[in-house]
Order: C-alpha cells, then structure tokens, then sequence
C-alpha cells in the first residue's frame, strides 16, 4: 500500500479528541449496544439495496419506451423488433429514442439537488449519530419510490408521476446514501493495508446484485410484464431496511446529543477540502476526487446510454438478450475484484486503478462501433477490470483523513456521485440525440477520451510518490 497517502493529519490540537473518538468506536465494536446472536457487516445491505435498484432502473427505462411507444403510436417492439433493413432509419422510432433519453433525463434529474443536500447531511450526521440510520431511512425511502412506481403502473397514471418516487426517496438519501454509510462502516472496521479489497468486495457485492436482478428482471419482464417484478424491488428495499435495523452492528457510539438539522455536518464536509495537512493532504484529496468524479461519470453516462443503444437498431435487442447483456455488464465487477486481489501482488494501487481504466477505455471504444450482437458483448468483454480504479480511489481519499472524519468524507464522496450523475445525465443523455444521426456510438468514444484524464493524474501522483520513497530510502542508506 501507498503509506505517503495515509501520512496526513489534523492540528496537534486535535490529537486527544482523535485518540477519543478511536477508544469510543473500538469500544463499540467489541460490545454492541445492538447485540445479534452473531457478527455480521454491511455487505448484505448494499447487496439488497443494489438488486433493487438494478431491478427497477431498465424495468423503468423500458416501460417509458413502451409507454411513449404506445402514445405515439410506433409498435416496433411489439412486432417483432425494430426494423434491420437498410433503408433509412424510422423517424418515429427516433422520436421514441430521444423522448425516452430525455425523460431519463428529467427523473434522474428530478430528485438530483435534494439528494446532493441529504447525501452530505446523513454522511456527515452519521461520525456522531452512528452508521446504522443512514442504511436504514434510504433504503425506506428507495420503497417508497418503487410504491409510487407500482400506483403509476397500476393506475397507468402519466410517466411525469416518477418525479414524484424520485423526489422521495432523495429526501431520504437515496442510494447514494447507502453507498456512503456502508464505505464509512468499512473504514471504521478495517486497516488501511486491507482497505482497498474491503472496499472492492463492497464493489462486488454491487456487481453480483445487479447481475442477478438483470437475468431475473429481463426474463420476467418478458413473461409477466412489469407490475410484478416492481413489487420485488419493493420487498427487497424493505428487507434491506430490516436487515440493518436488526443484524447490523453499530460501528460507531452514537453521541446523544447529536442533531441532524444543523449546518456543522456540511461543514465538516467544507473544512475536510479546505483545511491543509501534511503530505500534499488537501491538493491530494482534490486531485483524487477529480478522478473519481471522471471515472464515476463516465460509468453512469454509458449506462444510462446501453439499454437505448441495444433497443435501437441495429442491434434490436429484446428483453432476455438485454437481461444477459446487463448480466455481463455487472458481472465484470467480480472479474474486477479477482483482478484487483492479483495485480496488488506485484502492483501499487496506482498502476493498479490505471489498468483498469485501460480495460475500461478498450471496452467502451469498441462499443462506439459495435453493429452486433457479438461485437457489442466484445466490448463488454473488454472491459473486464473497469470496476479496478474506483475502489483504489475510494480507499485512497478513505486513508487521507481521521477515524472521525470517514462519514464526511464519504459523504463528499455521495455529493460527488450525485454531481456525477447530473453531469452525465446532462451530458450524455443529451449528446447521444444530438449525435444519433452522424455516429450513434459517439457518447462512448466521448467517455473513453475522458478517462485519460484520471489516468494521467493517478499516474503523475504514482510517479510522485515513487520518486519520494526512492529518495527517502538513499537518505536512510546514506545515514546508515
């Protein structure tokens, strides 16, 4: 592991409140306040969590598309695929591509500064008021939205009615906030040398829940329509609920008096990226979250972007199809964790997370061109370590600051992923319509250009901290 990153510290002055904060959460995690018969973590959480959200994000896209199909009268899916000749492109069925890609637009938009405003505030609530609440009220607020979703499936209510399940469950937090108190519970149950493949079993655990739920959620959609399988996304959301409620130990002791409606948690979230340290802390932990901003945006914008670009022609995929290349997509997320667990053999975690942005660029590359089924799995196929780089990124901001400071931390990191999907909601579900007629595969050229970005910063900072564990090391040798 990269030690140099880990060197940074607060003001002496808050050594003894530091050293506090360590005995109150070792103290807590070897006598639970909330005792269960045997010890268990977060990972089933994020798992139930994920497969919900897996579940319900194409079963929504491809009802919209049904939905504005059935409003403008194309039935191009309905009868037996798009059309594969090689005459011009059907106008009505672009109509319906960039009707679709807008309303994605506009729900993922929806609840997206109510979310960046909850996200900061649990994350940071949760260093005194404990990590337990911030896995729980998200994962209420993720039923609620899939429960708004069933009455507008039910009732056949407008497809405007999903701002309202979006707005919902933003105000509890939404995923994101899940995402974050999880990471916080393994920074607090973790050391910094097996950081890094804790978190990227957290990752994988995201991986094999979206895996499951596309198989499950395409061939269901298929046999019984949509209503069904919504109903699951609901049971799952609230099996996530109850299962941090009463297995979940707390990791932290929770303070008593500490308030939520207060602006010192965003704060500390400000103080965390303006306050210096030693060891380059605060350019580092700006230069990181860059990376991790690119990297996380360019995942989203493809996507959101795959679903459109294999129901359109000339891919013309049907629901098993898209369930298996869905399947695919998260099932790189284990191949990521084997390959991050073997390449930390002989890498540092900077080369690591550069060739999994490598993987990735490859992967989305032949994307852009893809006119086949075969040619358009290959691409996934390539990008079997995409998921490489931001668990390195994640464990490296995770080592720059205190114990106490990982739930504003990682709340920075839920503002910077809600930050991410405005961006590349705005960017990429507006460029794919813009460049539908000149090059379809466009977006995903855009997005492998972009990850040069992080990939020449965790370069130039590898580089960086080798030159100084080279030169430390001679003046060592030097003195001795």
């Amino acid at each position: 592991m990269e030690d140099s990153d880990t060197n940074a510290i607060l003001p002496d002055g808050e050594d003894s409140s530091q050293d506090n904060y360590k005995s109150r959460r070792n103290l807590c995690l070897t006598a639970p306040p909330y005792s269960c018969p045997f010890s268990v973590s977060v990972e089933p959480v994020l798992f139930l969590s994920m497969f919900s959200l897996a579940l319900q994000m194409p079963l929504c896209t491809q009802y919209l598309w049904d939905r504005i199909s059935e409003d403008l009268g194309y039935n191009g899916t309905k009868i037996g695929g798009c059309n594969n000749s090689s005459g011009p492109p059907d106008p009505l069925e672009k109509e319906v591509e960039t009707m679709t890609a807008h309303w994605n637009l506009y729900i993922n938009l929806g609840g997206f500064f109510i979310s960046l405003f909850s996200t900061t505030l649990f994350g940071s609530w949760s260093d005194c008021a404990g990590r337990r609440p911030v896995l729980i009220l998200p994962s209420l607020g993720l039923a609620v939205q899939a429960a708004v979703y069933l009455v507008v499936l039910y009732l056949k209510l407008p497809v405007a009615w999903f701002l309202l399940g979006r707005f919902c469950s933003s105000l509890t937090g939404d995923f994101n906030t899940i995402l974050a108190g999880c990471f916080a519970y393994v920074a607090d149950t973790s050391d910094r040398v097996s950081r890094t493949f804790r978190v990227a079993i957290l990752e994988a655990c995201i991986g094999v829940a979206g895996m499951f739920a596309s198989i499950i959620g395409g061939q269901w959609r298929r046999a019984q329509g949509y209503i069904n399988p919504f109903w699951l996304v609901l049971a799952t959301s609230l099996a996530s609920a109850l299962y941090a409620y009463l297995f979940v130990p707390e990791s932290v002791v929770p303070d008593p008096g500490a308030r939520l409606l207060t602006t010192k948690h965003h704060r500390a979230v400000v103080h965390l990226y303006s306050i210096p340290g030693q060891g380059g802390r605060r350019l580092k932990l700006w230069l990181y979250s860059l990376c991790f901003f690119v990297v996380v945006t360019v995942h989203f914008g493809s996507r959101d972007l795959y679903l459109l670009y294999e129901l359109s022609t000339p891919l013309c995929w049907g629901p098993a199809l898209i369930g298996y290349g869905s399947a695919v997509q998260h099932l790189t997320y284990l191949s990521s964790l084997a390959g991050l667990r073997a390449m930390q053999q002989c890498l540092k975690d900077s080369w690591v997370a550069i060739v999994g942005l490598a993987s990735n660029m490859c992967g989305l590359v032949v994307i852009s061109v893809a006119n086949t089924t075969a040619l358009m799995f290959t691409g996934y196929g390539l990008g079997f370590l995409f998921m490489a780089s931001t668990p390195v990124l994640r464990s490296k901001l995770s080592k720059l600051v205190e114990p106490s400071e990982q739930g504003a931390l990682f709340a920075s990191v839920a503002c910077v992923e809600g930050l991410c999907s405005l961006v590349s909601n705005g960017v990429f579900n507006s460029l794919y319509p813009a460049t539908l007629y000149i090059m379809k595969g466009f977006p995903f050229l855009f997005g492998a250009v972009l990850l040069l970005l992080p990939a020449g910063i965790i370069g130039t900072l590898g580089c960086q901290q080798r030159r100084t564990e080279n030169a430390e090391s001679s003046r060592m040798s030097t003195e001795c």
